[in-house]
Order: C-alpha cells, then structure tokens, then sequence
C-alpha cells in the first residue's frame, strides 16, 4: 500500500506537470496566432470542452479495464500531445490539439482520482490533500520550470520535448505499483458509464464547478493579466500561476491535518472566502506585488476544497466512487469549458481585471453552501 501511495502520488504530480506547462505557452501562443483575448477565449474553450467531454468514457474505461490501465495510458497521451501544441500553426490546429490535451487530463484526473479514493479507504485515514499537493508540485514545477528554460532562451519546442519525456520516465517507473484492480464485465461497465448521479453529487459537482473556474482563471488568464497589465515580461508572465501554485501545494501539505482539526466544512467556508480577497486583491490594485500576493492567496484559499468534495463524493452511500467522481469532476471541468471563454468574453467587453473579478462573486457562494460536505 505504501508503494500504491507513491505511486498514486507520482501521477498526481504528472498531471499537474502536465496542465501547468501549458500556462506559459499560453502568451506564446496568443502572440504567434495574433489572437485577441475573445478568439483566445474561444481556443481555450476547446481544452475544458476535452476534459469535460472525456469524464463519461473516462468512468466507463476505468470500470472496464482498471485505474491503472487508464491512467498509464492517458498520461501517455499528455506526454506526446504537449510538444505538438507548441508547433499549431492555426488557431484551428491549436484548438484541435487543446481538445485532445484536454481529454487526455480529464480521463487522467478521473482515474487518478477513483483510485486515490480507494487507496484512502484502504489506509483509513486522510490522504487526498495530501495526494492533491502533488498535482500542486506538479503545476509549480511545470510553470516556473517553462518559465525558467524560456527565460534561459531554450526554444518553446525543446522546452516542450524536455517536460514530455521527463514525464514519460516517471510513468514507466511508477505504473506497476498502482493497485491492479479486477476487470468488470461490459454490461456492467456500461451500466456503471450511464448511472444516474445522486442530487449530493451534482451538488458537489456545482461547487467543484466555481473552484475548477479559478484554478482555471490562474492557468489560462493568469499570464496574459500579468503580461498585460502588471508589465511583466513574457518569460515571467509565468510567475502569476507559479505563486498560486507554491500556496496551493502549501496548504495541500498540511491539508490531511487541517481537515481533522477544523473539519471539512470550515476548510471549505474560510478556504472559499480567503479566495475570493485574493482575486480582488490581485484586480483592485495596480501594483505587481499585489497581484502576485492576490494569485498566492487564491491558491491557498483554493487548495483544499477540491480534495474535501472529492472525498465527499467518493464516500456517497449507494453510488459506485467511479460515478460520483465522474460526476463531480465532469462539472468542475465544465468551469474549464465556459471558463476561459467566459473571461475572455467579458475581458473583451469591459476589462480583464473585471471579469476575474467576477470569480470572486461566485465563490462566496461555495462559501455559503459549504455544509453539504458534512452530510
């Protein structure tokens, strides 16, 4: 089992590595496609529109042949698709490729996720904050990472390749430790893939949605708001989602603890409201400092609600984990598809500042609705 926490672990910090890379390529990408923020929006559309279309296939495969097989697999995937996203010569070619990366995420992010619940269960004790941290690591060591090669001049391509095949090595040293779960048969996998969710779970999966809204804000806004409007040059851009991911993985470290000290609910309430002054923080003032403090307080408000309605979602009485995750998951990553092309819709029509802004309206009311992980 301590070979199985490891190893889940490891594909947490693969999938952070992964999305997180994408954040300074972003700037990159706009400027080489000539892409205004609303068209940038729509491109980024296409990467939640992946993860989020993946999440009913994702549950079916992982009933059909293991978490293990799916998570290899899918993290494969991440490793050959991230070099082509920088090569897109269209926005086209690029939206295309987002749709596929995304996909590749959001199977990986309900694989890993079904099988850090069983794994949790099997120790009976606290883990998914602490397997959460890893995809935390993840995201700060794929943004100041690209972020420090590009700032050494190494071409966007080489960067790409260098991260891909870092991951790939981790994926061959890690997949055989994951637990082997038994197959099932099709009838019942298709059964399993087409399961009604429960109320409580489509609860949770609303709440998960406003959260994954944020963490998607920093990802895919993050570095174009300080490119644009803090003067930040376009190898540091990066730095924005860097902060929030070091918070994010600090308070993912100590999460396990604080839960059992303050219980789910509080976690989610003061977690929820410490993110919301972080983005007005970041927005109201025109200081880069600000900013940076107000993305490094969004993280680590943010860093452990995500973990607390997964693990509320994987305890439901009467609903297989694989659904209630797939469930959960597939809401929150729809934050992902409306997200980016919300903003940027927004951006466009008043300002960026204002429609990151907005996120923080919406967490107030996963701030007032924080008791239905305690039920």
């Amino acid at each position: 089992m301590r070979a199985a926490s490891i190893a889940t672990r490891a594909f947490f910090l693969i999938a952070g590595v992964g999305m997180a890379s994408w954040a300074p390529m972003v700037p990159f990408a706009k400027a080489r496609l000539e892409l205004d923020d609303a068209r940038l929006g729509i491109v980024l559309l296409c990467m939640g529109f992946g993860s989020t279309g993946a999440m009913p296939l994702a549950s079916f495969l992982s009933h059909r042949y293991g978490n293990r097989m799916v998570m290899t697999t899918s993290a494969l995937l991440i490793c050959a698709l991230l070099p082509l996203l920088t090569a897109a010569s269209s926005a086209v070619l690029l939206g295309s490729g987002l749709v596929f990366f995304g996909g590749s995420l959001g199977t990986l992010d309900v694989a890993m996720n079904a099988h850090a619940v069983e794994v949790e269960k099997l120790h009976g004790q606290p883990l998914m904050s602490g397997f959460h941290a890893l995809f935390s690591l993840g995201g700060l060591a794929g943004s100041a990472g690209v972020a420090a090669l590009l700032g050494a001049g190494v071409p966007l391509v080489a960067c790409a390749v260098a991260v891909s095949c870092l991951l790939a090595v981790v994926v061959a040293a890690q997949t055989r430790k994951l637990i082997g779960l038994e197959k099932v048969d099709e009838g019942a996998a298709q059964r399993t893939m087409f399961a009604l969710p429960s109320s409580t779970a489509l609860l949770l999966g609303c709440l998960c949605l406003v959260v994954f809204l944020a963490e998607g804000a920093m990802l895919d806004w993050s570095a174009v708001f300080l490119r644009s409007l803090r003067g930040f040059d376009i190898s540091g851009a990066g730095l924005g989602y860097a902060a929030f991911s070091i918070a994010m993985a600090s308070g993912r470290l100590l999460g396990d603890r604080l839960i059992v000290a303050l219980g789910p609910t509080r976690v989610v309430r003061h977690g929820s409201l410490l993110a919301a002054a972080g983005f007005l923080l970041a927005t109201a003032l025109p200081w880069a400092a600000t900013s940076l403090a107000g993305f490094f307080l969004v993280g680590l408000g943010a860093a452990n609600i995500v973990p607390v309605l997964f693990s509320a979602a994987g305890r439901l009485p009467g609903t297989a984990p694989g659904v209630s995750i797939a469930t959960v998951t597939a809401l929150g990553y729809s934050g992902m598809l409306a997200g980016p092309a919300l903003i940027g819709f927004i951006a466009q029509a008043t300002s960026l500042p204002l429609a990151l802004s907005g996120i923080a309206v919406s967490l107030l009311v996963v701030a007032a609705c924080a008791a239905i992980v305690r039920r």
